[in-house]
């Protein structure tokens, strides 16, 4: 879609932080349109629960709201036909999003994790693990990312990494806030 025919939404910062043998997934709350803050409380960061004989896995997302459940759900799909496969059933999802022609449209990425595995996947068809344990994406997600790139080599544990640097990222980014969703997975 072109930037004349997006309405200019802006909003989210989520962070991944494995440290410590944790997993954390954090992000803002923040909902924007052009300069105007629609809303400061949304959920961006949610738990799935792929069927009774997947792990759990935790999810964050940036981008259209419809366009990120449709992936999540997709990505439940996927999990519950690969149980505990999480990098398998992202890279289904990545497949699906590149191919389809319906997925195609969608703009979202996300960041998920079933405790162990970290990616960030994405309708160009990526799959990324990224290096150093920590993952972003969003509006403010280079912010949180030099934050917490910063942070990891401190006695911080996960959850404080990605608080801070979700902190920093809101000091600086003006489509993040401080409303915080936190999700620990395992």
């Amino acid at each position: 879609m072109s930037d004349d025919q997006f309405p200019g939404w802006h909003g989210t910062t989520i962070i991944g932080v494995r440290k410590g043998g944790r997993v954390v997934v954090a992000g803002d709350g923040q909902v924007s349109l052009g300069q105007t803050v629609i809303k400061g409380t949304a959920r961006k960061v949610r738990r799935l629960k792929p069927g009774k004989t997947g792990a759990e896995v935790v999810a964050g997302f940036a981008g259209s709201t419809a366009d990120a459940f449709t992936l999540l759900e997709r990505l439940e799909a996927k999990l519950e036909a690969s149980p505990d496969q999480l990098a398998r059933a992202c890279v289904d999802l990545a497949k699906d999003w590149r191919t389809d022609k319906y997925l195609q449209k969608l703009e979202a990425m996300l960041i998920v994790t079933d405790g162990k595995d970290l990616f960030i996947v994405t309708g160009a068809g990526d799959v990324l693990e990224p290096e150093h344990d920590v993952a972003a994406i969003g509006s403010g997600g280079n912010y949180a990312l030099a934050a917490a790139r910063a942070l990891m080599d401190s006695e911080m544990d996960a959850e404080a990494v990605a608080r801070k640097a979700m902190a920093i990222a809101a000091d600086i980014c003006v489509y993040t806030n401080g409303n915080l969703t936190v999700e620990v997975a395992g």
